[in-house]
């Protein structure tokens, strides 16, 4: 009989490095899987549908919301993000190590469905490295910055609620705390 995998949270402030950590842990490990979210935000240049995000209109979203489709769902920046559940339970009955890279009200949410979820918070070097990380991706409009780096005040001090914190100043180190929290 196979032993029940486990779900791993990874959340953070937009630009704090989330997605550079997750593309390196991934091939390192066989039995890491990640969860793809469903968004209804517009796909960035290069961006898949299935492979990113699953892209939905609001429409498409707001059915999920209602049939319980999704594990967990916020509304960021104007568009919906969500974790499809289906596909999570599926990896954590195989044994598998579910990884869902989520920003942080959803995060929160998590731990009422899966209360044993390992949630980790990744935290920028400072509030300035942030700044520069999201004005140096070129991706958003002086507006979105400001937005994200405001919502971004108020997730940070939520940090400590999680199981465990991780400054993203140097990646290697990041990446060995990160399997460290989820193998150990």
């Amino acid at each position: 009989m196979t032993s029940l995998g486990k779900l791993i949270v990874l959340t953070g402030p937009s630009g704090v490095g989330k997605g550079t950590l997750v593309r390196a842990l991934l091939p390192r490990h066989d039995n890491l899987f990640l969860s793809i979210s469903a968004t209804t935000r517009q796909p960035r240049t290069g961006e898949i549908d299935g492979k990113d995000y699953f892209f939905k209109t609001r429409g498409e979203f707001e059915a999920m919301i209602a049939a319980s489709e999704l594990l967990e769902w916020a509304e960021y920046a104007g568009n919906y993000y969500g974790t499809p559940l289906a596909p999570v339970k599926t990896q954590i009955q195989r044994g598998n190590f579910m990884l869902l890279e989520i920003e942080v009200v959803g995060a929160t949410l998590v731990k009422e469905v899966f209360p044993d979820a390992l949630r980790l918070f990744v935290l920028p070097p400072s509030f300035e490295v942030l700044e520069q990380r999201l004005r140096g991706r070129g991706q958003d409009s002086d507006l979105a910055i400001a937005k994200r780096l405001e919502r971004a005040k108020e997730e940070l001090a939520l940090s400590h609620e999680f199981d465990v914190e991780i400054v993203n100043d140097d990646l290697e180190r990041a990446i060995a705390e990160i399997e460290q929290a989820i193998f150990a």
